[in-house]
């Protein structure tokens, strides 16, 4: 076992392809293939599993890279600590970006990367708050971008980006004068809403600010994916809560119009997380700084406010 082959795993593992793997880590697929199958012969255990949809990890494959991650994150430390002494970041680091900013910020943040930062390895997760605060106290991403996260003494957190939420609905001429005007909270229970799960932050903020405000809300369908809410408003199947800067990502912006809600108004807030238990690099501070520039330089839609 050798560390290249426990990198090799990861890459498969996160990726959940061997062709997506060798083409992050420039290699030919079959090598990748015979170096995986090495590892499971000197383990004697079966550790990823392949289907019609990818491979996914058997239990002893979750256990591999469990131990994985946190044996190449100890690695990219010392190398880290070596490069701090000359003052250039080395070593991988890993960003959590929610979905509606992976579109904005992943070729930026791509390109600050080489042009800033050329001797770093960067890797970029996508997934909801939820799943990011999960992987930085694991330690599977180094740092991230969180929608409303909730207080814990193992994140710090800062604030960078406050995004107003608005109510979406499908463009037509009779909307795009009510486009303009807000739309007061006490009037959300008259549309028939398209929500997602429990889970997401905005789902959260939304079911708080309803039950503060008497408020019983027509939940007329609950998906968790925010691209296929955006499709089911512009198909006329209800109205959704969405941010701006996930009304600008989901490339339909002009199907759709958005009320600012007001009384009291709603905003989503974006900050920048880190475990409060480990301390920076080098690396971690130079990607964080990256990270607070290009928030700063995002160009956000300009909705009305009242």
């Amino acid at each position: 076992m050798n560390l290249r082959q426990l990198e090799y795993f990861v890459h498969v593992a996160e990726l959940g392809s061997f062709s997506k793997a060798a083409l992050v880590l420039d290699i030919a697929q079959p090598a990748l293939s015979r170096q995986v199958r090495a590892l499971e012969t000197e383990l004697r255990d079966t550790l990823l599993l392949r289907d019609g949809r990818g491979v996914h990890l058997t239990e002893a494959g979750q256990r591999l890279f469990d131990h994985s991650v946190a044996i190449l994150q100890l690695v990219a430390r010392a190398r880290e600590d070596m490069g701090a002494s000359r003052d250039e970041p080395t070593g991988r680091i890993v960003v959590g970006l929610p979905p509606s900013m992976g579109r904005h910020l992943t070729l930026p943040l791509v390109d600050a990367f080489r042009s800033q930062l050329p001797r770093a390895r960067l890797a970029i997760v996508e997934g909801l708050s939820a799943h990011i605060t999960e992987w930085i106290l694991t330690g599977r991403v180094d740092l991230g971008l969180l929608h409303n996260p909730e207080p814990a003494p193992a994140l710090e957190v800062t604030p960078l980006l406050d995004e107003p939420l608005c109510l979406v609905q499908p463009a037509g001429p009779r909307r795009r004068g009510a486009a303009r005007r807000p739309l007061p909270m006490a009037r959300l229970p008259e549309f028939p809403l398209i929500v997602p799960d429990r889970s997401h932050t905005i789902r959260r903020l939304l079911d708080t600010q309803a039950m503060l405000s008497g408020l019983r809300l027509d939940i007329a369908w609950e998906v968790a994916s925010v691209p296929s809410i955006v499709d089911l408003v512009c198909a006329g199947y209800g109205n959704a809560v969405l941010s701006a800067g996930a009304v600008a990502a989901s490339g339909r912006a002009r199907e759709l119009v958005a009320r600012p809600l007001v009384e009291p108004q709603l905003a989503s807030v974006l900050c920048l997380a880190t475990s409060a238990h480990k301390r920076p690099t080098p690396l971690a501070r130079h990607a964080a700084q990256i990270l607070r520039e290009l928030v700063g330089a995002l160009p956000m839609p300009r909705l009305p406010m009242p």
